[in-house]
């Protein structure tokens, strides 16, 4: 038997170190206080959120359909790149769908309640260049963080990814209210052209600061609170920029102001695209580089998981497999990335957390 750690067969839930001659250490599974009452992509708050939205998105989809319809067209251009973000750590389908509906029900519920109240006690001017931003990113955000509290977030493209999809629930029921009153207005097709086609990634765009700053802390083991503050004054200003840009170009009328908007939304798009990118590149190198020494360090055949010096390579070995193989592989890969996170971070390595951890990786080999 291969040094390395095995599931102890006398104690369900611990894992004991084979040294080559004895057994020596062992690590213990922390147990879970009690039975979660709700699925994984339910909470609390979103069922609070929910109990606002849901009826108002119903009654706007059965007086005008098709404007909510139209809602779905942004979630389609957006989803996959969300998707292609996280091909190395794939995040659970339960964690990833609680993010979109917390930015589609209580997030939205909360900063759309704020925005009401300033517009009627200041003006709708204060509401979208001062509330909006700070409401609704401070919401958003705390979504991500919401999800470092259930521990399904280890490093920066995590924090991008849960950010993105709290950022795609906002929008998508904030266009239901914008598609309702432009097809009143008689304009849903320019409002459609414009939120749908040109701005589909505004709100994930301005969230992933946050997002980024987020996963940064966990990963460095550092403050998350702190690190989501600076985030999210980056995330506000980005918002307010983009929101006061709109306003000064609608109140002037003039085409000049609307091209400076243009300008403003294109400059944050190609930012934010450069740090997706090069999160997602050194993610990858991180994973290739690691994946080895977390095969010797656990005992793993190394069948477990191909070795690959490239992505590419990695990629084209997962293609050639059936579509049940490719998923027991992502299953394996993303147990085993979040071995590479953990073991990654400075400091010495949480045992709690790393059994917990084994326990996926062995469960996702079976």
């Amino acid at each position: 038997m291969r040094p390395g750690w095995y599931p102890d067969p006398w104690q369900v839930g611990t894992f004991r170190w084979w040294d080559g001659q004895v057994w020596t250490a062992h690590l213990a599974v922390p147990r879970r206080g009690r039975t979660p009452r709700l699925a994984s992509w339910l909470s609390v708050p979103v069922l609070i959120g929910g109990l606002v939205v849901v009826p108002a998105v119903i009654a706007a989809a059965v007086v005008e359909p098709a404007s909510v319809l139209l809602t779905l067209v942004p979630v389609a251009i957006v989803a996959p790149i969300l998707i292609w973000i996280d091909q190395v750590e794939p995040e659970p389908v339960g964690a990833r769908v609680h993010a979109l509906l917390w930015g589609a029900t209580i997030s939205i519920t909360v900063a759309g309640t704020l925005n009401s109240v300033v517009a009627i006690g200041i003006s709708e001017t204060a509401a979208a260049v001062i509330s909006a931003p700070l409401g609704e990113e401070f919401m958003k955000g705390l979504g991500v963080v919401w999800m470092v509290r259930r521990r399904e977030l280890d490093g920066v493209t995590d924090g991008l990814v849960y950010a993105g999809w709290v950022g795609l629930g906002f929008a998508m029921v904030e266009n239901v209210e914008y598609f309702v009153a432009a097809s009143d207005d008689g304009v849903l097709a320019e409002t459609f052209v414009a939120r749908a086609l040109f701005t589909p990634f505004a709100h994930p765009l301005f969230t992933v600061w946050i997002g980024a700053a987020v996963g940064w802390a966990v990963a460095r083991s550092r403050p998350v609170g702190r690190a989501a503050l600076g985030g999210g004054v980056l995330a506000v200003g980005l918002h307010a920029a983009w929101n006061g840009s709109l306003v000064a170009a609608a109140q002037s009328e003039g085409l000049g102001l609307l091209a400076l908007a243009a300008t403003v939304f294109v400059g944050i798009f190609l930012l934010t695209a450069a740090m997706v990118v090069l999160v997602r590149r050194r993610e990858r190198h991180r994973y290739l580089k690691g994946v080895g020494a977390m095969l010797l360090r656990y005992g793993l055949a190394p069948t477990t998981l191909p070795l690959s010096g490239s992505w590419r390579e990695l990629q084209s070995y997962r293609s050639a497999l059936d579509r049940e193989d490719r998923r027991r592989f992502d299953r394996r890969r993303a147990a085993m990335a979040r071995l590479v996170m953990l073991n990654d971070r400075p400091g010495p390595v949480d045992p709690g957390e790393e059994a917990r951890l084994m326990t996926q990786l062995v469960e996702a080999t079976r």
